[in-house]
Formats: C-alpha cells, structure tokens, sequence
C-alpha cells in the first residue's frame, strides 16, 4: 500500500529527510515538502552574503532542483490535526489547503527570540534570513551615503553607529563581516571618514560564544578589537528608538542601526500543531518519533531531540545536528514502514564549531583541538563546501572566495530590488514631489 510523507520545512532538516527519503521510498510512495520559500537557505554562510563576499543567491539551494522525486508545495504551515492525519497550509496562491498523511516530518525551524523591549520591534531587524542578510548591508550603504550629505556632525553619528546584540555566532560573524565591508567602503566616504564609524557587540552573558573554550573566546574578543569593534559584556539593551539605544549600563548611543541576533526560539507553529511540547519545542523521543504517536516525526530547532552528549537536554539548534538528524530520520521513518533497516536513535556529539571573523581570520574548535587564524578560515571554508548540495554550488562558492580574495567588495546599494517603481513614477524624484497637489 503506498504511504504519504508530509514533510514541514525545507531547511536542513527538512531537505536532507526529503533528498533521503527519495533513495529509501519505493516510487508508488508520495512525498510532499512544504516550505515558504522555493530554496533552503544554508546558514553558516549568510554573514558572507551580508558583507558581499558571496552573491545572494550562491548561498541557497533550490528545492526543486534539488529534489527529483518530492513535489514541492509553496506555502505556511498555519495548524494541525494529528487525529485526523491533516496539516493546515495557507499556500502562496492565498488560499487554505488541507494535507492529508500516513507520516508527518515537522522541520518547521526557528526564529528569532525577542524579549519586551520598548522600541525593539519596531526599529532592530534580525539576522535569520536572506532579506535580513542583504537588507542590513543595504543598510550600512544607504547610511554613509546619508551621513555624508549631513554637516551636523551629532546628528551624522546616528548612521555611523552600528550596534549588534547577541555576542554567539550570528552575532559576532554578522558584525565582523559587515565592519570589514564598511571599512572598506567607508574610503570612498572622505565625511564619514573624518568623524568615524563605531561598531558595538552587546551580550548580556559575562562572556561572548559560551559553546566553545575560553581561550577561543577570549582570542575572539582581543582580536575584534583590535580591529576596532566595541565588545560590551555583561549588559543588556533596555530601550531602542529611531535615533538611538539605551543600555543597561547606563550608556545611550546614537544609532539609526540595530541588529538583535540574542537567541533563537522554536517556531510559534509549534504550538498550533496538536503535539506535545517540551518548552515551545515538540517534544521526542531519542528516535525523533513525537512523543504519543506512531507516525509523527520531529527534528531540527523545532524539536526537543534528546541530545546524547548532554543527558537530560535537547540538542542544540545547529545546521550540523539538523543535517544529520534529517538523514537519519529519513531511515528511521523508511524502517517504520517496513521498507528497510531498523529504527535507531540520534547518537551524534558535536564534532566542533566555526567563527568567520573576516578578513581571511576565523576560530575553531574541532572535536576540543583549537585552531584559530588563516588556517581555521580556511578549514571553515572546505567544510562548507564539503557540506553545500551540489556541484553547481560549489563550483559557485570558490569563484566567489576567488573573486573576494584578489579584489574589493562592491560597494553599490540595490535596496530598491524586487520593489521596481510603477510606469506612472517613471519621473525625476524632484520633478514628482514639484507635481504632487
């Protein structure tokens, strides 16, 4: 009897049960991947998209390219009904559908945890997705072109103040990447060169990167600094306008740019689902079954994966726990189903972790041996490559590291992508407003 597969997610997690999936399945079973975008974004790599060392769209992976079998639906995930083997899906076309299963895979991902910060919401952005990545390096374009039309030299400082809450990856390598690019553009600014930029990494914990040793760390923290990036521990942000950012410190810094990269959370979704949760995340057991059902699975920064270097805990939210899960779980799921094989349980432990800090400089910890400088930069470089689908992509990604290595980054601002103005303001901006009544 053939089988149904829903998968929910395309992101690590999601596209490695789906491309697994389509080898362990016999052709008669369905599978279905609905995700909100047409591509998995990879991660690890969008600082270097933000900062213009690598082109947007060499940094994703089309689903349907990707996937041969797996028909790929476009849409969100609005709820569930376990009992009745239904996912709720408003599709991109704008209307509702209903998704019947025999098996349902939950990679619904994460996003961004905020806390009740006055202004937050309304002034920072994010750094989890493509349109944050390349929104924010708009962003630092758009405001030194601003500040050097200001002669006010206060009020010039707004836009040369760039302040990035979280010190952890996203955090450290978004503002590391973003300051080079800066520096490098900020040449072509003779104003803006005069009065200085200033670039701030706020984290509320005693130390940035608590997941790797201390000396990395520390390491880290010396060498930002040295290149000129502020590190502010042991504070947290108390309030953000437009115009500026109050810390709990006391300090209030003028700031027209807020980054918050300060944790993630388990999807909202989650809780929509009908499943149960184990702290916002989908509760399962150690073979990524939901917790109460046969044929439910979870996986990814949605789910509590009981994490096996860390008894009593879930496994991290990184790309390298997803990959792996997804690949298992696409076993575990055929052997369910008595296509092959047995279930097994997730037995990974975290093999290390790497930091891009620009500038051909990066940490790593690789399974407790330090590396750090050139040679971790470039460990990190081979590792991803290892890991992106594709040939086509990879091919891609070393012309780009090429390209970033022998020549400067391009410095124009293309905010205005994907928002084209309509026939009827195809006039000069000036003579617009001379016209309006």
């Amino acid at each position: 009897m053939a089988n149904h597969v829903v998968i929910a997610g395309g992101g690590f997690g999601g596209y490695y049960t789906a491309k697994t999936l389509e080898r362990l399945l016999p052709d008669d079973d369905r599978i279905t991947l609905i995700n909100d975008t047409n591509f998995m974004l990879y991660t690890p790599l969008l600082p270097g998209a933000a900062a213009g060392t690598l082109e947007p769209r060499h940094v994703v992976v089309p689903l349907r390219e990707r996937l041969k079998r797996a028909e790929v639906r476009l849409g969100w995930v609005t709820g569930g009904d376990p009992g009745r083997r239904v996912l709720e899906v408003e599709l991109q076309a704008g209307h509702p559908a209903e998704f019947h299963y025999d098996q349902l895979v939950v990679a619904l991902g994460s996003v961004s945890r905020t806390f009740p910060i006055p202004g937050l919401r309304e002034h920072a952005i994010g750094f989890k997705t493509i349109a944050e990545a390349i929104a924010l390096r708009n962003r630092v374009v758009r405001h030194l072109e601003s500040a050097e039309e200001i002669e006010d030299v206060e009020l010039r400082r707004q836009f040369l103040n760039f302040v990035f809450v979280g010190g952890g990856y996203a955090g450290l390598e978004g503002a590391a990447e973003l300051h080079d690019f800066a520096r490098d553009a900020l040449k072509y600014y003779p104003r803006c060169r005069e009065t200085g930029m200033r670039w701030i990494v706020v984290e509320a914990a005693e130390r940035i990167m608590r997941e790797i040793q201390p000396q990395l760390a520390g390491f880290t923290q010396n060498l930002l600094r040295k290149r000129g990036l502020e590190v502010v521990l042991e504070t947290q942000v108390s309030a953000v306008t437009d115009t500026a950012v109050t810390l709990s410190n006391g300090e209030t810094i003028p700031c027209r740019s807020v980054c918050w990269t300060a944790g993630v959370k388990a999807s909202p979704v989650a809780e929509g689902l009908g499943l149960p949760l184990d702290h916002g995340r989908i509760a399962c057991n150690e073979e990524m079954r939901v917790n109460g059902y046969d044929n439910v699975w979870a996986l990814g920064d949605i789910a509590a994966v009981p994490d096996p270097a860390r008894p009593g805990s879930p496994c991290p939210p990184t790309a390298q726990h997803a990959i792996r899960q997804g690949k298992l779980l696409a076993h575990n799921l055929a052997a369910a189903l008595g296509r092959r094989g047995e279930v097994k349980p997730f037995r990974f432990k975290t093999l290390g972790a790497f930091v891009d800090l620009g500038r051909h400089n990066a940490v790593a910890n690789l399974m407790g041996a330090r590396v750090r400088g050139f040679p971790a930069w470039a460990i990190a470089r081979f590792y991803h490559l290892a890991w992106m689908p594709g040939v086509r992509r990879k091919v891609r990604l070393i012309a780009d590291w090429t390209v970033d290595f022998w020549f400067h980054r391009d410095t124009a601002e293309l905010g205005q992508l994907g928002h084209p103005p309509k026939l009827e303001e195809h006039v000069a901006p000036g003579l617009r407003a001379a016209s309006a009544p």
